[in-house]
């Protein structure tokens, strides 16, 4: 009998006993959120236990939206909690007598409490369901809250949620403000080591989009430490989106009103890159999915230019309409709105669903980005010329694709020569293995599982697609074969549900030139085909850089200290002088013989796979820009800043 069945039988058996008010479970207070936390945070891995951090960060950043809060220090402490402090009104300590206690154990210990609700407190707020501080004293061992206000320091303590001591006077203080500090429960989360790269990257995209708020990081543990203050906001955003881009017009064009209690908020600048780089917020809350908001600015941008253009007989030589892709490439652009009342759908609740922030951001986007080209008409005209060169690479990779459709090409009907297909056609059972080199392909293709495991050898180092249009990409002898396999073509015909592989899988040497061609195969999925990465079907394979052999034991070591390790566990030295022991380096996967290579590398119960995942995609999209970019002095800068925290670099 199936798992489902035996599940469905389950479920009938318990609906034939009696149901009574008995059966009904009150969760009393924070014993819901303790009890299925992943409905607050989103999950209980690494990703929740940093949304604790900015949940409360999110407070203090909504007391800087309503102008009373210029100053937010986040610390990991030594012992391991976070605390972060504001320079706000503190949360309200006097008496709420409606529920018998005071603000601070109101807003501690109750979900949907807090001064969102209406528009007195907060005109615009990123906390709008009153859960933030709640769900993460509910998560936490313990947590304190210390305010600062009218001449006097309060202090409260919790556990699990549940208040240890009353609000107590400790002191007296002439400022005012709040300090939450908490430690994360073990018994609810997989870790509980804060990571200070992961809070230190939210908080500086916090400081761009509050411009004049500074906001301070510290690791007590490390000594890292960042202090985030911009005061040009939105500009200093796409400034920091386009280091290591050349750009068109030296200061971002920047347009900001308000509308129907609708702030607008937006920050332009165009590169000479052939992508684009838009970023859209409502209430500070990242919008991946986008809305109405996103829509809006598309539209008038598009609708704005064009017009501008025709007004100017900029357009008069150019044999072909331009279109909205034309206006985009090249754009750095960050769109900003600030709303009473947000509503946010889809399956993140990434997307603005206001219906009427669509109408507001287009009509005053034109308004304000027309009178600013009339003012400017030397970056008008950049700009518009910047756009017909793009329409016109568009054509071309639009004649580009007609020509290898003809060839049945990009739709899948003609397989690369080199690819050994599998013959599951399932894609939610097979992977694909891209495989650096012929050798390694070959090895590949004889230890792979025929049924599930398609191969495909890619020779040479792929095209570098930051510095190159869709066209060239089209028509490059190394990635053509990629796009072909995989079934999902390319640019306007680009379609996901025709994707033939469940999982495709990433497999090059482990060594420096391995780590270039990842790098460059990761660049195309990032540019091109960004949701194949964001919906988790690329992962990267994780082959043996060492074999220790002793007699008939062989163990593989992937970095130098598991090697030791092994030497050691086999009566070694740190040379394995003398022992019998043998240590092979491999320099290419070519060097495995195809059962090492299964066993090592490809086998799903003893491989070892690393998922690619886009936590941070204004980071990830900065750091494929100053990596893969054109200019070479901010990438020096990079490597020399960060040189001597690299780990596990082939040195051999």
């Amino acid at each position: 009998m199936t798992e489902p069945a035996r599940n469905f039988l389950r479920e009938e058996a318990v609906q034939e006993e009696e149901y009574t008010a008995d059966a009904i479970q009150v969760l009393k207070g924070l014993e819901g959120v303790r009890k299925r936390p992943a409905m607050y945070i989103g999950d209980t891995s690494e990703n929740g236990l940093h949304e604790l951090v900015k949940e409360i960060v999110n407070n203090s950043i909504d007391e800087a939206m309503a102008g009373r809060c210029s100053r937010i220090d986040v610390t990991i402490t030594a012992q391991g909690t976070a605390r972060v402090q504001d320079n706000g009104r503190g949360i309200p300590t006097d008496f709420h007598v409606e529920e018998n206690k005071s603000g601070v154990e109101v807003v501690m210990t109750m979900l949907h409490a807090g001064g969102k609700f209406d528009k007195k407190a907060y005109q615009v707020s990123g906390g709008l369901h009153g859960v933030g501080a709640s769900v993460v004293n509910a998560l936490s061992e313990w947590c304190t809250v210390e305010v600062w206000q009218k001449g006097k320091v309060h202090l409260q303590r919790y556990a699990r949620g549940l208040p240890e001591t009353d609000l107590e006077v400790i002191g007296g203080t002439d400022q005012t403000g709040t300090i939450i500090e908490f430690k994360p429960d073990a018994e609810i989360f997989e870790t509980v080591e804060f990571s200070f790269e992961f809070i230190a990257i939210r908080l500086r995209e916090l400081a761009f989009l509050t411009g004049g708020v500074e906001i301070n990081v510290l690791d007590e543990r490390s000594g890292d430490a960042d202090c985030y203050l911009y005061e040009g906001g939105l500009q200093e955003f796409v400034r920091f989106l386009n280091e290591g881009r050349s750009v068109l017009h030296p200061d971002p064009i920047y347009l900001q009103g308000e509308r129907d209690e609708v702030v607008v908020e937006v920050a332009l600048q165009y590169n000479d890159s052939y992508q684009e780089t838009l970023f859209t917020y409502a209430n500070n809350i990242k919008t991946d999915e986008g809305g109405t908001h996103l829509v809006g600015f598309r539209s008038a941008l598009t609708r704005t230019i064009n017009n501008y253009a025709n007004r100017n007989n900029l357009l008069k030589n150019v044999k072909f309409n331009v279109s909205g892709e034309d206006t985009r490439e090249g754009i750095a652009a960050v769109v900003s709105v600030k709303i009473p009342e947000p509503q946010f759908e889809g399956q993140t609740k990434g997307k603005l669903g206001n219906s009427e922030v669509k109408g507001i951001v287009d009509s005053f986007v034109s308004e304000a980005l027309s009178t600013y080209l009339e003012e400017n008409p030397d970056i008008a005209k950049r700009i518009v010329d910047k756009i017909v060169e793009a329409g016109r690479a568009r054509e071309a990779a639009r004649k580009a694709r007609e020509l290898t459709r003809r060839k049945g090409v990009l739709d899948g009907g003609t397989l690369p020569g080199k690819l050994a297909d599998c013959s599951i056609r399932d894609p939610a059972q097979t992977e694909i293995f891209l495989v650096e080199g012929d050798s390694a392909g070959g090895s590949a293709a004889m230890a792979r599982d025929q049924s599930f495991q398609a191969v495909l050898p890619m020779f040479g180092k792929p095209l570098n697609v930051e510095k190159a249009r869709i066209d060239r990409v089209l028509g490059n002898d190394k990635l053509l074969p990629l796009i072909t396999a995989l079934g999902t073509s390319l640019g306007e015909d680009y379609n996901f549900e025709k994707l033939r592989y469940g999982k495709i899988i990433i497999m090059a040497d482990a060594d420096v030139d391995g780590s270039h061609i990842r790098t460059l195969i990761m660049t195309f999925f990032f540019r091109y085909m960004r949701d194949l990465i964001e919906k988790g079907k690329i992962y990267l394979a994780q082959p043996p850089l060492f074999q220790v052999k002793k007699g008939k034991q062989e163990l593989y070591a992937f970095n130098q200290a598991e090697r030791d390790g092994h030497i050691a566990a086999l009566g070694g030295n740190g040379h394995g002088d003398g022992r019998g022991i043998v240590i092979q380096r491999y320099k290419g996967l070519g060097e495995m013989n195809p059962e090492q290579l299964w066993e090592t590398t490809m086998d799903p119960e003893r491989r070892t796979l690393l998922q690619v995942a886009i936590d941070y995609a204004v980071e990830a999209d900065h750091l494929f820009t100053l990596l893969m970019g054109e200019k070479v002095e901010p990438r020096r800068e990079f490597i020399e800043k960060y040189a001597l925290e690299v780990k596990n670099l082939d040195t051999f």
